[in-house]
């Protein structure tokens, strides 16, 4: 199994807004997504698995801080090291632009809260109520690139 991470392209955004609508429950539209192919401050990154899309991410850079907006998996390829890849080809997108990302992940998310502290990110902050459907603190992280 080969995991290839590619910057998303207009035609990936139909499986990436499919995947977001099944994943979150107040989904980023095909429209946000279109929005962050074309402005080189927003990065939306897709992997393949042996040419099969199987997951992305996408974030967006202000005054060299970056935030991930959004990542999701295919339910197929959980745990065989997409979310992981993902985040890594991001930062590697990242460090010429920013010095730090921050992201938001559900208190209750335990496999994305594992995977973002063994990636070396830091818990600074919480910020109440912050999802809904349900309504559900968010946890928030950083890490300096």
């Amino acid at each position: 199994m080969k995991i290839e991470i590619k910057k998303a392209a207009a035609d990936d955004i139909d499986f990436i807004a499919a995947l977001e609508k099944e994943t979150f429950s107040l989904p980023e539209t095909a429209e946000n997504f279109s929005e962050l192919i074309e402005n080189p401050e927003k990065q939306l990154l897709i992997a393949f698995i042996d040419g099969k899309r199987a997951g992305y991410i996408g974030a967006y850079t202000v005054c060299r801080e970056s935030d991930i907006m959004t990542v999701a998996v295919l339910p197929d390829y959980r745990k065989m090291g997409v979310g992981r890849a993902l985040v890594s080809a991001l930062f590697d997108e990242l460090k010429a632009i920013s010095d730090s990302v921050f992201l938001e992940v559900r208190e209750s998310n335990s496999a994305a809260i594992a995977l973002y502290s063994s990636l070396g990110f830091e818990r600074v902050g919480m910020r109440k109520n912050y999802y809904k459907l349900p309504t559900e603190n968010a946890i928030l992280y950083k890490k300096d690139l």
